[in-house]
């Protein structure tokens, strides 16, 4: 058995034991962040089309704009993508700058929502729009939250260890 060695990181077998920093894979980060964006959008666009379609609440535009409204109905839902953006790009210099990145996330981005869904309440409109417009608004942070939460764990590796696409981050099948 050969002793290890100190000055390199590596064991007797050729095993490497030195600790890495752990960084997050950048296109990891937003690739996930994109996907998250779209996600942000279509629960803008449903909501929209389910509230004034199905239920009959003219959220965002008068009734007579239709099922899906006028231009701010595509307005929010732009505005919702550039919001999971923003998180992403928050999260990502989180993880590479601050001890404990997730609970800080978690912080920042729950306030965020809670700004956005006190945001419509505070507008001169009817009360079931209001209402709407900020269930759409939650619906979208918690979504942006937990899917950022996610492919922010699956894209931390090691410094200097690369995983192929797709690859479990163990490489043993297991997360």
């Amino acid at each position: 058995m050969t002793m290890p060695d100190p000055t390199n990181g590596i064991d007797g077998n050729g095993v490497d034991y030195a600790p890495r920093p752990i960084w997050p894979d950048a296109r990891l980060m937003w690739t996930g962040g994109a996907a998250t964006a779209l996600v942000a959008a279509l629960i803008v666009l449903v909501g929209v089309l389910f509230t004034r379609g199905v239920l009959g609440i003219p959220v965002l535009a008068p009734e007579r704009a239709g099922v899906f409204g006028d231009s701010t109905t595509i307005t929010y839902a732009v505005s919702a993508a550039a919001a999971a953006f923003l998180a992403t790009a928050l999260l990502h210099l989180l993880l590479i700058a601050v001890p404990s990145p997730f609970s800080f996330f978690g912080c920042i981005a729950a306030l965020g929502t809670l700004g956005a869904v006190i945001g419509p309440l505070t507008r001169d409109a009817l009360l079931d729009s209001k209402i709407t417009a900020a269930v759409i608004n939650l619906a979208v942070g918690v979504a942006v939250i937990s899917l950022l939460s996610g492919v922010a764990h699956s894209a931390l590796q090691r410094a200097g260890s690369r995983r192929p696409p797709g690859s479990h981050a163990d490489g043993r099948g297991r997360w």
